[in-house]
This record gives structure tokens, C-alpha cells and sequence, in this order.
């Protein structure tokens, strides 16, 4: 007698293990919220075509609609994701405010995205215009700033076919964009008929973006003398000056305060420790008007003294030293904090040992103390020396990158560092917003900020007791 085995699935139920199980789960539903992200966006381009007023949210509703029909389809051919999906919530999250800006600021970094060039209508230039019976021709009074169409609508073909004019009603309140046939003196051809409904009474132009190239990275090259390299070293000494600084005077302060004699320990505590409880804003606003040259009651107090006011923040040299002193009250709390954390975790049976052999208190502390904390300290410091390499904060908020220096350029003063630069050159750079060359500068800070993460982690030989 013959016995029919039945056949077993080829679609495994079982999970992969391990890494490599985790690492596969990943992918598979990051192709997933991929796959419906771009058909979300296919459909609500589509959307946009047949209905202009069609809102933008509609690509979050056919990415979801997508999803909801995806997910099922997913769990029947592979069994196992469905253990999965609780990752799914993390990973929208980290596609949406991780992988898609950094996606978007590579991209934005070889093109010349700006205030300029920003993709949108140009309202600045908008004039009258008059559309035809047949829909069809739409005629423009005058062309500003320009002396012909073609340089109006800025054209990148001589007949302007294939090129955008953007109209609008008398509210401006819905611009239309619509594909050009030809141009013919001011009168624009279309390449098909206005919509029903859309009364045309003005007209502009599309400030387009597009890709060029290095031309961001050149330019931040050949004006490295004025901008980059100043900047660069300045970042640099920042960050170092502020991590000595606050690392020897937390650790002090912490050794100090850290001895079970010392009387009323615990009011000093609390005392040096309310610099990093009230919010940096505050404190740093409170410093501005300390350290005001000619009102500030630092310079006052030198006044009383018989000394020269010194201008802290007018002047590029003190201004740098304002920036390190403001930080130092400011970090200093947190070293301090993480010393007296780290000296609990010392024996003291090895200082009682010390002392019986007739050690002093400066020899315990440097033969027993500062080498046990050099393993706690390590990624303390390069913490806070990456922290500080980007610390936006103190610079915006302190001195706004200023005073300004003679020889430098407009976004890149005194105390900006490569960060605040980065922002000025965004938001603030004469002529309008350059997204692109500020999206340029922020590559070139991470693989500076990654360069010198990889030397001070090879110096601290955090790669070599990993691999042990």
C-alpha cells in the first residue's frame, strides 16, 4: 500500500536567527514602506494632473492605503514577517526624520536650490495676462526685469517648448501650471487648454533648480582661505579648548567635593550644579548682558577697579574667549557630576591601602584616582568633544557668529563654527537662502566630524579593547 505524504510548504514559517534574521526583517520592510511611499507618490502625481486643487497630504493617504493593502499581501508570502511588524512604527519614524533628510541634503548638495532657484512660482515678478477664447494662447502684458519672453520664463530651449508658465486668477489664490508649445513675441502657446473655470489674470514664472554638478563643493573650495579653513580651525580649538577646560575643572571640583570630610559637601553640590539645571537660553541671555562693554557689570566691576573695559563680545579674539568661559559655566556641572559618579566606583580599600603605605593625598590621586577614571572618562571626552564640534547652541545664542572680521565672508565671522555657518549660508547668506550650498557644507562637516571621531577613537583604542 502506497502512502501519500502531504507535501510540505516551500514558504517557511520560521524566522531566520540571529543577526542576519533581524537584518533580513529589516530589509524586507523597508522594501515594503518604500514600495508603498513611491506608489503613494506615483498616484497622488497622478492625482495633481487630473485635479490641480488636489491637496499634497494625498500622498500620505495612498501611501497608507497602500500599506494596508501591502502588509497582508507581505504576511502571505513570507509567513515569518509577521513577527515583525511591531519594528514597522520605528522604522517610518526613522526613514522619515533620518534616511529622507540626509537623502534630501545629498541631493539638494548638487544642485543650486535656493531662495532663487526654489522650484515654486516667482511672485516677485508676476505680471498681467489675458487668455484666449480657444484657452489655448495666453498674451502677457510685460515681462519684468526681462526684455523678451523667453528671458522671462527663463528658457532652457529657444522656443521655450517643454518649458512652464504659472498662471493665476484675479485672487492668486490657486496657480496653475501649465507645459508651453512655443512663444511668439508676448503671446505663450500651450501645449493643451486652460481647465474650465480658471479665469487667467496673471502670470509668472518658475524658479527652477537643477542639478550642477560640484559646482557647491568648488565654490566652498576656492573661498576655503576665507570661510572654510578659518572656520574649520576655529571649530576645532573650540571644541578641544571646551573639553579641557570643563573635563579639569569638573574633575576638581569633583575630587573636592567628593571627600566624605569636607563639611556641607552637599549644599556645594547643589550650589555648583544649578548652572546646568536652568536652561541654557536663559543663562546665556544672562551672560549677554554680563559681559556688555559698556552697561554689563563685568566691565563695570573692572571699572572699579581702575581697568580698561574690555569689548567681550565686539572683539574677535575676546569674543572666542567669551564663547570658551560661557561654555565652561555651562559644562562644567555635567564633568563634575560624572567625576563624584565615577569615584563611587572606586574601592576604598585601595586608598586605605595607600595611606598605610604613607602615600599622600596628591599621590593617591594621581597614581590611584585619575587612571582608574581614565575608562570612565574616555567616551565622556569624545562625547563631548562631538557634541561640541556641532554645539550650534552657545554660538547662535552668545555672539550669532559674530563680531564681524575683516577678510571674511558674511556667513563665516569671528565665532561661527562649521555648523553655524552651514545655517547662515541656509537662512541668512546675502541674496537669498542657498539650500544647496549650505546642504554642500554639511557633507563637508560630516566627514570632517567622522574623520576626527575615527582618529580619536583610535587614539583612545576604543576599536581595540571592542575587538578584545
Amino acid at each position: 500500500m502506497t502512502v501519500t505524504l502531504p507535501q510540505r510548504s516551500s514558504r517557511s514559517t520560521t524566522p531566520p536567527d540571529g543577526t542576519r534574521g533581524v537584518l533580513i526583517a529589516v530589509f524586507v520592510l523597508m522594501l515594503l514602506l518604500g514600495g508603498a511611499a513611491l506608489l503613494g507618490w506615483l498616484l497622488s502625481s497622478l492625482t495633481a494632473r487630473v485635479v490641480p486643487g488636489a491637496p499634497p497630504y494625498m500622498i500620505l493617504v495612498y501611501t497608507l492605503a497602500a500599506l494596508v493593502v501591502g502588509m497582508p499581501l507581505v504576511a502571505r508570502a513570507v509567513p515569518w514577517i509577521t513577527n515583525w511588524f511591531y519594528l514597522f512604527p520605528a522604522l517610518v519614524f526613522l526613514a522619515a526624520f533620518t534616511v529622507l533628510p540626509v537623502v534630501l541634503t545629498v541631493n539638494y548638495a548638487f544642485t543650486n536650490y535656493s531662495g532663487e532657484n526654489s522650484g515654486n512660482p516667482d511672485s516677485g515678478v508676476r505680471t498681467e495676462a489675458s487668455l484666449s477664447a480657444d484657452r489655448l494662447r495666453v498674451t502677457l502684458a510685460e515681462t519684468p526685469e526681462a526684455t523678451s519672453v523667453r528671458d522671462y520664463l527663463r528658457c532652457r530651449a529657444a522656443t521655450c517648448a517643454g518649458d512652464t508658465i504659472v498662471l493665476f486668477d484675479e485672487t492668486a489664490s490657486t496657480p496653475v501650471q501649465a507645459r508651453i508649445a512655443g512663444v511668439q513675441g508676448n503671446v505663450v502657446t500651450l501645449a493643451a487648454p486652460v481647465a474650465a473655470g480658471l479665469e487667467v489674470a496673471n502670470a509668472t514664472r518658475l524658479n527652477r533648480y537643477g542639478y550642477v554638478g560640484l559646482a557647491n563643493f568648488q565654490e566652498i573650495l576656492s573661498k576655503a582661505s576665507t570661510a572654510l579653513l578659518p572656520v574649520f580651525v576655529w571649530t576645532v580649538v573650540f571644541a578641544f579648548s571646551t573639553v579641557v577646560l570643563n573635563a579639569v575643572a569638573g574633575l576638581i571640583l569633583g575630587i573636592l567635593l567628593y571627600n566624605k570630610r569636607l563639611k556641607g559637601r552637599n549644599v556645594y553640590r547643589t550650589l555648583l550644579f544649578l548652572p546646568w539645571a536652568i536652561p541654557t537660553v536663559i543663562s546665556v541671555q544672562m551672560w549677554v548682558a554680563l559681559f556688555n562693554q559698556q552697561f554689563g557689570i563685568v566691565n563695570k566691576t573692572l571699572g572699579l577697579l581702575g581697568l580698561t573695559a574690555v569689548p567681550w563680545l565686539g572683539d574677535p579674539l575676546w569674543a572666542k574667549i567669551s564663547v570658551l568661559l560661557v561654555n565652561l559655566w555651562l559644562g562644567f556641572p555635567y564633568m563634575m557630576t560624572a567625576t563624584i559618579s565615577a569615584l563611587a566606583t572606586i574601592n576604598e580599600d585601595l586608598y586605605e591601602a595607600a595611606s598605610i603605605d604613607g602615600a599622600s593625598r596628591w599621590q593617591q590621586v594621581t597614581n590611584i584616582t585619575l587612571p582608574l577614571l581614565r575608562t570612565s572618562f574616555t567616551p565622556i571626552l569624545l562625547s563631548a568633544f562631538a557634541f561640541n564640534f556641532n554645539n550650534f547652541g552657545i554660538i547662535y545664542l552668545l555672539t550669532q557668529g559674530g563680531p564681524a572680521q575683516e577678510g571674511r565672508e558674511s556667513t563665516a565671522q569671528s565665532t561661527d563654527i562649521l555648523l553655524s555657518w552651514g545655517y547662515n549660508t541656509a537662512f541668512a547668506s546675502s541674496g537669498g537662502q542657498n539650500y544647496a550650498l549650505a546642504s554642500a557644507i554639511a557633507l563637508i562637516i560630516f566627514f570632517l566630524t567622522l574623520a576626527i571621531s575615527v582618529v580619536n577613537f583610535r587614539a583612545a583604542g576604543v576599536f581595540k579593547e571592542a575587538r578584545k
